[in-house]
């Protein structure tokens, strides 16, 4: 009867053509994280560091949700402009939530507008920030793999937490260019304080995924100043 005896690396043992790559496990979402870890070692063959190989993943995942994106902050910068509006009608129908709740709704309709839709692509992608996780997580081929400077080992934290704080500036940044409207003062609240909830989440989270999210937020941060000018 034959054994494996070594390191449970998803490549070393996808290698022995056993299937014994399915004793990695990658959570609810294990297809997307299998093929994400593919696409992660195929770019790591052309860049000889997983760092880069993360972040032109994640480039590359922008690239695909492009589409969704420019849509959703389309609909963002038009809830902005309809801020002053919101605020007369929050005003007039302070003692009647349910009439405001049709005044806005109404509203919202008139002008196309989607209180949640500069959300929408944070949405979509948590199945694979939830698969990448698992796949940083799991793959043992991350162990002892650095990008640079002090980042070691990306399948650890960040030992100097740079990485999550610049992640947290960079999305209150974002947060301030697209501000969520919504007429709800605890959701309100909850959009926020997300940075300051999503920095200390992810202050001990691998450097690998810490990495990923904090390249989409500067890729979303710079899509969001290219459109600016035009919807203004």
């Amino acid at each position: 009867m034959p054994f494996y005896l070594g390191s449970k690396g998803y490549t070393h043992l996808s290698a022995r053509g056993l299937g014994l790559e399915k004793s990695v496990q990658f959570g609810w979402f294990d297809k997307i994280g299998r093929m994400a870890l593919q696409a992660l070692f195929a770019l790591y063959r052309f860049t000889g560091n997983y760092g880069w190989a993360i972040i032109l993943m994640t480039i590359a995942l922008q690239v695909v949700l492009s589409p969704l994106t420019y849509k959703q902050m389309k609909s963002a910068a038009v809830m902005k402009k309809l801020q002053p509006e919101l605020t007369r009608l929050q005003q007039k129908f302070a003692k009647d939530p349910q009439r405001l709740n049709q005044e806005m709704l109404e509203l919202y309709r008139r002008h196309g507008a989607n209180p949640l839709g500069g959300r929408l692509p944070l949405l979509v992608q948590m199945p694979v920030f939830i698969a990448l996780f698992n796949a940083l997580r799991n793959a043992w081929e991350l162990h002892g793999a650095g990008w640079i400077f002090w980042i070691k080992d990306l399948s650890a934290r960040d030992p100097y937490y740079v990485l999550p704080l610049i992640m947290g500036a960079v999305m209150f940044l974002q947060s301030k260019m697209n501000p969520v409207q919504t007429a709800d003062p605890m959701q309100s609240k909850i959009f926020q304080y997300m940075p300051v909830i999503f920095t200390f989440m992810f202050l001990n989270f691998p450097a690998g995924l810490v990495l990923y999210w904090l390249t989409n937020s500067v890729l979303g941060v710079l899509q969001q100043m290219a459109l600016k000018r035009r919807w203004e």
